[in-house]
């Protein structure tokens, strides 16, 4: 291999008259604002297509008589500085909502996203699916709210696959370069013009990486590249490809996520209050704040542990314990060995922090349970999967009821601006006004909708369904040519699809547990719904399989054989290499977003949220966000979220139920259309779907959760913990050894009360209880009242929970404690007495193991 004994970047030579296209290429706002979009479009459309939608390649491509043309344009020219001036405006603004709303009281306050992958526009491919667009539209949002808010990722030079089906519909994959200087993200450069680069200690050797910057509006997303000279072949491939190689290279990359990700914002002068962890890949990141913090300020491992733990915020996305990186105590002696002993605790005091309080010596570590025991907040991303989280870690807090498991809710969403058509856009500015792009989550601005006419909305959204056939015919053809198929087949691929028929999109990852095969369970009554001369219905497909998943490859392999039959041949098609574009063309111009994941196992899904912004119907499954989403004016349902245990029958049964959906609702309600052509009643539910899900389900009320429910809590406390030389830190970690040391004494000797058989509704129990803290005081504790109804085990439900008061030591030393229930419903009631821990700078009285109930 020839290398270059000298490198340099060689950029787009622009006229000086439009030299701020260069600031406008390289600022991702540019991905959410549709009159840049427009002007780069202007310039060269059929570049603009060809490079991917890639505005730095294609300065870098475009003619220079093509530039000196628009140079010279004046109407190109006034395009320009509206939208440059547009930018400035929004990169200097401080009317934020943040600023407004925290800006005084917390004005250090920095926040650090750290995600595997990132989705924020096609032209940087380093994400896979739902997560990393979810992480793109969440710092769109954080940059339009002015959160003070960066992001932290790994930079993959092949990022994820390229999908291509084989002449079996067998999935294959490719692997591109990314070419990363003709991409809109830019080096950064110390005060020397050098780049910025960090160190990560691995066995026997140390690897570098240096970072990049997007600017994803007015936030800045850093992302570490380890393909660098210094480093060996073998650690170049660090970050190579997203959920690429095996189990030994999943945790390199993680440690570089992780710990590489704290010393990069250290390297550019970053001090986070706040790192927010999305998904358990980034954990090692606790790791390494504690290892700084000890090594900053002088703490012990305690103490820094109790201060960053303040600090830190963990996501979890997974609804089952399969999807959770798990690394054998091997693995994590090999590469964490050494840093056991920076930490200065011990082997199994390390391994603790990645496992549950009652577990094997070979149990596996565990990235949630690390990011759950390392985080002073946990949240779940929808209601259904916050109940689904707390079930799945119930063992971490022994003893403590379900409902009580410290993982909250904040339910996923999309950024509407990214998402919603062209076409759409025009016409939400026409009657909803420009202050749906400044507050999409206000639930005032939609209601308008409503009096957008008919004529208007159906017509908008018919263009995108030309628009999708269009664009899914060209796409077919081209598989097909690189396929190898005959001229005759390419050319069959113009005549699939009806721009006038019923379309029924389904794109997502093809995980088994989402069930595209579903819809083709009863194969001759699907054959008969799709091909009714009078009512036709088409299906389009898109998506990828892991590429180890080869029953998700099946699934696809099936709908390909399927789709070339003659009866479905023009009603069904595959199209590969699903993306961003992609998806937008799908949730844009579909009638119908078709959901079918097994229930129970979809964490949240925010496709069908794109596609309801769009208007288009959902019909799915009682999962993931829907259970929260769907009411009868905007959608429909597949069952309501039963669970069988017999997984082959549940599916028969939710199949027939798809199937009568789309005979007795669906389709009759699209093809329902008066002396005006308009479906009148179809029309009425996209209203009703873009005017309540749009408000609701979008990042912005989703960033702004997080920030009053997560991010200021955990600053507030974070703050005072790290206050006058982290004095309460070290008292809280002082008293925690006290209370550990001394819980064992902790009883409840006795419980009394005036209840009796058959209380009337309204009543008053008082409760008496005498109480041995042994060393500890009532400071250190809270004693209270449990009580609800009785259900049919024993057990306590819809319980309450009341504070108990102490009327002081008796002359044995043990406490009396009081306490008054009211007896609010009729039935079987009961209440039992419980202890837990106390102190104002925890930061949740739900310390494993420390919990004592009356026995």
């Amino acid at each position: 291999m020839l290398r270059p004994y000298h490198t340099f970047t060689v950029i787009p030579s622009l006229p000086p008259q439009l030299r701020p296209l260069r600031e406008l290429a390289y600022n991702l706002w540019w991905s959410w604002n549709l009159d840049v979009v427009d002007l780069f479009r202007r310039l060269d459309r059929d570049l603009w297509e060809e490079t991917g939608h890639n505005p730095v390649l294609m300065l870098g491509k475009i003619s220079q008589d093509r530039l000196e043309e628009a140079a010279n344009d004046d109407g190109f020219l006034a395009h320009m500085m509206r939208v440059y001036q547009a930018l400035n405006h929004y990169m200097r603004s401080t009317d934020t909502w943040f600023q407004k709303t925290y800006g005084n009281e917390l004005p250090d306050l920095k926040i650090a996203y750290f995600s595997a992958e990132y989705g924020i526009t096609e032209c940087i491919p380093i994400y896979s699916g739902g997560l990393g667009v979810l992480a793109g539209d969440h710092l769109k949002s954080a940059s339009s709210l002015g959160l003070p808010l960066v992001g932290v990722g790994l930079l993959y030079q092949e990022g994820y696959f390229r999908q291509y089906l084989n002449a079996d519909g067998w999935q294959q994959e490719s692997y591109p370069i990314n070419d990363f200087h003709n991409m809109p993200l830019q080096l950064e450069r110390d005060g020397t013009g050098q780049p910025v680069t960090i160190a990560v200690e691995y066995p026997g050797r140390t690897v570098k990486a240096q970072v990049w910057r997007v600017q994803v509006g007015r936030v800045p997303l850093y992302l570490l590249d380890a393909n660098v000279p210094e480093n060996s072949p073998e650690d170049r491939a660090i970050t190579a490809q997203l959920y690429g190689g095996d189990l030994d290279m999943r945790i390199r990359q993680e440690i570089l996520l992780g710990i590489g990700g704290m010393r990069a914002l250290r390297a550019l002068g970053i001090r986070p209050t706040i790192c927010h962890m999305n998904e358990g890949h980034s954990a090692f990141l606790a790791l390494e704040r504690i290892r700084m913090a000890m090594e900053d300020y002088g703490l012990s491992f305690a103490e820094a542990k109790e201060l960053t733990t303040a600090g830190n915020v963990f996501t979890t996305h997974t609804p089952v314990p399969a999807g959770i990186d798990l690394f054998p105590p091997s693995m994590m002696d090999h590469y964490f060995g050494e840093y056991y002993q920076k930490l200065g605790i011990s082997r199994e005091e390390f391994l603790a922090l990645g496992r549950p309080p009652q577990h094997h010596p070979d149990e596996s570590f565990s990235m949630a349970v690390l990011a759950l025991h390392l985080s002073a907040s946990a949240n779940g991303v929808s209601r259904r999967h916050g109940e689904v989280a707390r079930r799945m870690w119930q063992d971490l807090w022994p003893g403590l009821p379900l409902e009580e498991i410290p993982i909250i809710h904040i339910t996923n969403g999309i950024h509407p601006r990214s998402w919603i058509s062209h076409d759409m856009d025009t016409l939400l500015l026409r009657y909803l006004g420009p202050r749906w792009l400044e507050r999409p989550e206000d639930q005032t601005v939609w209601e308008r909708v409503k009096r957008i006419p008919d004529e208007e909305l159906w017509n908008t959204h018919e263009r995108r369904r030309e628009r999708l056939v269009a664009v899914a015919r060209e796409r077919l053809a081209q598989q097909l040519a690189r396929r190898g198929a005959t001229p005759k087949e390419i050319a069959a691929a113009t005549e699939v699809l009806n721009p006038d028929a019923l379309t029924i999109g389904f794109a997502r990852r093809f995980a088994t547990y989402k069930r595209a095969l579903l819809l083709f369970t009863d194969l001759d009554r699907l054959i008969r719904i799709l091909n009714d001369p009078e009512r036709p219905v088409q299906i389009i497909f898109a998506g990828k399989a892991h590429p180890r998943d080869n029953a998700g490859k099946e699934f696809i392999r099936q709908i390909v054989h399927l789709a070339r039959r003659e009866e479905l041949r023009r009603r069904v098609i595959f199209l590969e290499d699903y993306d961003m574009s992609l998806a937008r063309y799908l949730v844009q111009g579909a009638d119908v977003w078709l959901n079918t994941p097994r229930p129970g196992l979809e964490a949240s899904g925010t496709s069908g949220m794109k596609a309801s912004a769009n208007g288009v119907l959902h019909l799915s499954t009682f999962d993931g966000w829907w259970c929260e989403g769907y009411s009868p004016e905007v959608g429909w349902r597949i069952g309501s979220g039963e669970i069988y245990e017999d997984e082959r029958y549940g599916d028969e049964v939710e199949a027939r139920t798809l199937y009568d959906l789309l005979e007795k609702d669906v389709i009759p309600l699209f093809y329902e259309r008066g002396t005006d052509r308009l479906p009148r009643q179809w029309i009425a539910k996209m209203k009703n779907a873009m005017s309540k899900v749009a408000p609701f389900f979008n990042t912005h009320r989703m960033v702004r959760e997080y920030t009053e429910q997560l991010y200021i809590p955990a600053a507030r406390r974070y703050n005072r913990l790290a206050a006058n030389d982290y004095q309460a830190t070290k008292a809280l970690v002082a008293w925690l050894n006290k209370l550990h040391q001394h819980w064992g004494e902790v009883r409840i000797l006795s419980v009394e009360s005036d209840a009796h058989d058959e209380i009337p509704v309204s009543a008053e129990i008082n409760i008496r209880a005498r109480i041995q803290l042994g060393t500890l005081t009532p400071e250190d504790v809270t004693v209270q009242v449990f009580h609800g109804t009785v259900g049919p085990e024993g057990e306590i439900r819809e319980y309450k929970v009341n504070d108990m008061v102490t009327e002081g030591a008796g002359e044995d030393g043990t406490y009396i404690y009081t306490g008054v229930i009211l007896c609010e419903k009729s039935g079987l009631s009961g209440f039992t007495v419980r202890i837990l821990p106390h102190h104002p700078d925890l930061h949740t009285p739900y310390i494993p193991g420390l919990i004592v109930w009356a026995s």
